[in-house]
């Protein structure tokens, strides 16, 4: 069982998938959480999960992450409800239209970025900004994804996203690691999701066995599976762990 010495976790994507899987975890272990979405409906169900399945406390703020405001009146919200902000999980993203790369429309790679990459530094900027001021700082986890490391076919956008996030956790890690705040990633494999689902690879019975061939274990995550990453990086068992991407992909990279 992990261990944690803070109070509070704000989750963005809380409202569904491993966002919501993951403060689940964290309020199953005594910790408060700041579900933050753009979907009101899904994040105020996750308040419910929470609060009907565990004694931590929940709320839930409507965030867009491209926002700076928003972002920043979710970390507010986490020390104005709870004292501080001791973990965040930045795992808010989409995944886009599949198309090859000269193909796809201009809008459409700016969304993917501004959600998936620019979403990710607005929340990063303002999480450590709160941890800093924190005697115990604090520890973050970007969700990135085994795209991160490797190309995948009409997913220009998303991998080129998820490579940024890479990058900005390593760079964010050096700076500030010796003011106590811990910043790491997750690269899942191909998960059981409701963005996978959306994206028609878990209806399409053909599509979802390719899928799951390309993974050592052949089979799709579960949100589960991610969220105990997720935690572990965290929590007091890893402490001398910061500037990691930590695949959880079931053998994807090892083929």
């Amino acid at each position: 069982m992990t261990q944690f010495s803070g109070d509070a976790v704000a989750v963005t994507g809380g409202g569904s998938g491993i966002g919501r899987q993951t403060g689940l975890e964290f309020a199953n272990r005594g910790v408060d959480v700041v579900v933050a979405d753009v979907d009101r409906e899904g994040g105020e169900e996750t308040v419910e999960l929470i609060e009907n399945e565990s004694d931590a406390e929940a709320t839930f703020v409507e965030v867009d992450v491209t926002e700076s405001d928003q972002v920043e009146e979710m970390v507010s919200t986490a020390v104005e409800e709870y004292g501080s902000l001791d973990y965040a999980v930045n795992n808010a993203g989409i995944g886009g239209q599949q198309e090859l790369t000269a193909d796809l429309p201009e809008e459409n790679w700016q969304r993917v970025i501004d959600i998936n990459l620019t979403g990710v530094w607005q929340c990063l900027r303002h999480e450590i900004r709160q941890m800093n001021e924190q005697d115990d700082g604090g520890a973050i986890v970007n969700m990135a994804s085994i795209l991160g490391k490797v190309g995948f076919e009409t997913a220009s956008a998303y991998t080129a996203a998820k490579h940024g996030v890479l990058g900005l956790t390593k760079t964010a890690a050096l700076e500030y690691g010796t003011e106590g705040v811990r910043i790491n990633a997750v690269c899942p494999g191909f998960v059981e999701t409701p963005m996978l689902e959306e994206a028609g690879m878990l209806s399409d019975e053909t599509i979802r066995e390719e899928i799951e061939r390309r993974h050592g274990l052949e089979r799709l995550g579960t949100p589960a599976e991610i969220a105990d990453a997720v935690l572990w990086l965290c929590s007091d068992d890893a402490t001398f762990t910061s500037g990691e991407a930590l695949a959880i992909d079931g053998g994807y990279l090892a083929r």
